[in-house]
């Protein structure tokens, strides 16, 4: 190994979905290698759909995902139900979309004030930073609290909610049960638009990227449960039904997860930012205010620091409390709780917005009312060949950074991808060669 090549590697990441290890060789500034590898275990979802019914796709499914298994049963109940030829009506469209938003500020409250703001803040945890930050924590739970009261009042519990089922609920709410929750989300609303401002204030590094942002498209709302086209920037869109053509997942060697790219071999991002990128004009009033107030949108354009993410996932909590509001306010409950759907021979496809990025399905099912196949293609596996982009992207920084704050950099990247309920913990344990050494 020549003086000026250096091999940073990490040989488990652990309190991820699954393992997962990184390995970046550098020579005079220049990568020659990067991988980020994650070990997922098998988990065989979509075999175990095979031949079930298609009524228990949404209560299997939830299970995929302990933070965000609403995002996969709407994701289901699209593709299953336009597959059969089933519109919902709009009040049970509105009550799903209620339902997102609860999962939305539940899973970004996590994110945002007990995953990644020790990194900014310099602690190994939130637990050592609640000692001196003892209102950041707090305003954090109290957030994450009032989302989970959501999903379990609409959902029937907070995690792998069992009311949501095709055709709509199993129970909708009365508007006094959905009244108790108001002055709860105006106070969330009103936390959450301090935090866009602290969160903006945290120190960052100057790292912006040129991104190829994909994201849901359709309709007039900012994407969360619904849309029938896929934005990718500098393209034109896609219709969700062929994404398979578009899109190609494949397996590469030092990894046993599938790693999706764009046809052409481009790595690409999904999530917050490229949701910010496609839609911004759609925010609600309130967090298009509080984005402006932000500062990472300057005229005409948007922030492609990923460093930066924490503001966005800030601002999106604002819009998803400010619309469950709006929502909770017009709401009119439906006549009937759920349509009954008709079993038939079909293919069906749906996309949602999970809170890490779009989350797409595919469910081919027959007459019987069986599943014949499922494919389903999470976030996290659609922004991996992403983070390897970037972790490279940083390797001119790493090399002028010591052994600790070399481990600490890499550590805050991953972590603005959310990749995980479990990957924001200090989860690194970084080897630097250096000339043939170890450290």
């Amino acid at each position: 190994m020549s003086a000026e090549e250096r091999v940073y590697k990490v040989d488990v990441l652990t309190r991820v979905e699954g393992e997962g290890s990184f390995y970046l060789r550098a020579r005079g500034g220049a990568v020659l290698e990067a991988r980020l590898a994650i070990f997922e275990a098998p988990r065989f979802f979509e075999a175990l759909l095979r031949g079930r019914g298609i009524h228990e796709v949404p209560d299997i499914v939830a299970r995929i995902c302990g933070i965000c298994p609403v995002a996969y049963q709407m994701s289901a109940v699209r593709a299953i139900e336009g597959a059969l030829g089933l519109a919902p009506s709009e009040p049970v469209r509105r009550l799903r979309r209620l339902l997102y938003c609860g999962e939305w500020i539940e899973s970004h409250a996590l994110h945002v004030f007990l995953l990644h703001a020790p990194d900014f803040l310099g602690y190994p945890s939130a637990i050592e930073m609640a000692k001196d930050h003892k209102d950041v924590v707090e305003r954090g739970l109290a957030m994450k609290k009032v989302g989970n009261a959501l999903v379990a009042l609409l959902g029937g519990r907070a995690i792998h909610p069992v009311s949501p089922r095709l055709g709509g609920f199993t129970r909708a709410p009365r508007r006094r049960e959905l009244a108790r929750i108001r002055d709860d989300l105006r106070r969330a609303c009103d936390q959450a638009i301090e935090a866009v401002r602290w969160t903006a204030a945290l120190p960052a590094p100057d790292f912006e990227q040129d991104y190829v942002f994909v994201a849901l498209a359709g309709g007039d709302a900012y994407p969360l449960e619904w849309g029938d086209r896929i934005a990718i920037t500098g393209r034109p869109d896609v219709p969700v039904e062929q994404w398979e053509q578009h899109f190609v997942e494949r397996q590469v060697p030092h990894s046993t997860a599938l790693q999706c790219r764009l046809a052409d071999g481009s790595p690409y991002l999904c999530g917050p930012m490229a949701r910010l990128a496609h839609h911004a004009g759609k925010l609600h009033p309130r967090a298009a205010e509080a984005l402006r107030e932000s500062g990472i949108a300057a005229p005409g354009s948007l922030t492609t620091n990923p460093f930066r993410s924490i503001v966005v996932r800030a601002v999106e909590i604002v819009h998803a409390l400010a619309e469950a509001i709006d929502l909770v306010d017009g709401y009119e409950e439906p006549d009937r709780p759920y349509d009954e759907v008709t079993p038939r021979d079909a293919v069906g496809f749906g996309a949602t917005e999970a809170p890490r990025g779009l989350l797409w399905h595919r469910y081919a099912m027959g007459a019987d009312g069986l599943v014949r196949e499922a494919r389903i293609v999470p976030p996290t596996s659609q922004n991996q060949a992403r983070i390897e982009r970037d972790l490279a992207g940083i390797a001119g920084e790493l090399l002028a950074l010591d052994h600790g704050a070399a481990t600490r950099r890499c550590e805050q990247l991953i972590r603005a991808y959310d990749p995980c309920i479990s990957c924001s913990t200090h989860f690194l344990k970084l080897t630097i060669d250096r000339e043939g050494g170890s450290s």
